[in-house]
């Protein structure tokens, strides 16, 4: 019997290398279609209208500032790669959450009083998509980078410590 080669390529285990592009556009299209088919499924068209404007778009804002900070050029920051994965996404959502509640908040305060054709519960809703929007995005996009960037630099094992 001939002997059998494994065939050149990745297993389904090993995650996709991380591009910035299909991230962003993952990061829009996901929540666009979720919170669309729940906007459809209830009648709700200020929910419709926030699938594809403020819930999509912030993901997708989100996606593209966080990857592209996370990349930094292909060179993972230290802190990055040195904690475990889901700290690296714990540390990161809280942070872009904040500051997309931050944003959502002084957006509903701010712009009704300087732009009266936007006043009314579309800006409302800044409030909630914004802070939810970046949570999400954030969780997913740091996880798919971790994975990414423990692949392309593989930590030590014990065996490789003692040499």
């Amino acid at each position: 019997m001939p002997a059998t080669k494994d065939r050149p390529g990745r297993s389904r285990a090993t995650p996709r290398p991380f591009v910035l592009w299909r991230e962003v556009l993952t990061a829009y299209a996901a929540p666009a279609l979720t919170a669309g088919a729940a906007a459809v499924a209830t009648g709700q068209r200020d929910l419709a209208v926030a699938a594809v404007t403020s819930i999509a778009g912030t993901s997708a804002v989100v996606a593209f500032l966080l990857g592209t900070w996370l990349r930094n050029g292909g060179r993972p920051r230290r802190w990055t790669t040195v904690l475990p994965g889901v700290v690296v996404t714990v540390v990161l959502a809280v942070a872009t959450t904040g500051a997309a509640a931050l944003l959502g908040w002084f957006a509903a305060r701010w712009l009704p009083a300087h732009a009266p054709l936007l006043a009314g519960a579309r800006l409302e809703r800044l409030r909630i998509d914004l802070p939810v929007s970046a949570a999400l995005a954030t969780a997913v996009v740091t996880l798919r980078w971790c994975g990414s960037a423990a692949r392309r630099t593989p930590r030590p094992t014990a065996r490789e410590d003692t040499r």
